[in-house]
């Protein structure tokens, strides 16, 4: 049986300042059978979500994004650096539709099953945490009420899994996503460089590095692989052309193999590099991507 702890003090009722819109964070963790451990999470309602009704005179229910963190970041990070702020500024101006966004704690997983099963986190979201949130919140149900995005180890996590499992998902989107270009050759030979990137990988894919997983979990790999099914799939992706990780090589070569194969997608190259300022000047821009094909445009 599941159990839900929630952390004292970490409901939060938030207001911004001059203006009468009070949005609602809740924190709280959900125990993990398949991890075997607390899995923490955030989640960010609409300021009208306790009360508003549908058409019908029912309980609205919810669209719902989840967002995925960047490595060495945590559930709380969306919410913590301006991000909330910005989130409801757009809300407030119209820019946005009302929305859930989900935020889990993946730790160093890359969203992904360990390479050695000793850490299931693909299997832990796809099979506990997707149904538990949506059975705890109004979430609409189905495919197209669902999206997914992320930052950084969060992008990538984010379109390998909607890559992966486009059935379940109805956009997708990346800012600076890990998205790696060298062979697991060239990483294992790195693995001893003390790069923080290089470390957190071997940790999932292998030391050295489990090429059949590695490739089983490629966004490269998946997307030629499930090309017919992306074309109904809303994609959007940026990345900073001075990655600090040279994430901008990945993120140009999936745009030029995704053009080649025909599926739609937006690719947003911009001046910066990988970091908050950057993340930021275009988290606008991925709320309102997801808020178009939430309300079916693309």
């Amino acid at each position: 049986m599941r159990r839900v702890r929630r952390f004292p003090g970490i409901l939060l009722f938030l207001a911004l300042a001059a203006t009468d819109t009070v949005a609602q964070i809740d924190c709280s963790s959900l125990d993990s059978q398949i991890l075997k451990r607390l899995v923490r999470y955030c989640v960010q309602l609409p300021s009208n979500y306790a009360d508003a009704k549908d058409a019908s005179g029912k309980l609205e229910r919810y669209p719902v994004l989840y967002f995925l963190h960047g490595l060495g970041d945590n559930e709380q990070t969306l919410f913590k650096t301006g991000g909330w702020t910005l989130i409801e500024d757009l809300r407030e101006r119209k820019k946005i539709s009302n929305f859930l966004i989900v935020a889990p704690e993946g730790r160093n997983s890359f969203y992904i099953n360990s390479a050695d099963g000793k850490d299931r986190y693909s299997d832990f979201f796809l099979r506990e945490f997707m149904p538990f949130i949506e059975k705890k919140y109004r979430v609409k149900p189905g495919r197209d009420g669902r999206a997914i995005g992320g930052i950084s180890m969060g992008g990538f996590g984010a379109l390998r899994m909607a890559f992966a499992y486009p059935q379940l998902f109805s956009s997708v989107s990346a800012q600076s996503g890990a998205l790696i270009l060298e062979s697991p050759k060239n990483i294992n030979a790195a693995a001893h460089s003390g790069s923080p990137v290089v470390r957190a990988l071997t940790e999932v894919f292998g030391n050295p590095i489990d090429v059949a997983h590695w490739e089983a979990n490629n966004p490269f790999v998946l997307a030629r692989k499930n090309r017919a099914a992306l074309k109904s799939l809303a994609i959007y992706f940026n990345c900073g052309q001075n990655d600090d990780y040279g994430f901008e090589k990945g993120a140009a070569a999936l745009d030029k193999q995704l053009t080649e194969e025909g599926v739609p997608h937006e690719y947003r190259p911009y001046p910066g590099d990988h970091n908050l300022t950057y993340f930021l000047s275009h988290l606008g821009e991925t709320m309102e991507f997801h808020s178009r094909a939430f309300g079916g445009k693309r």
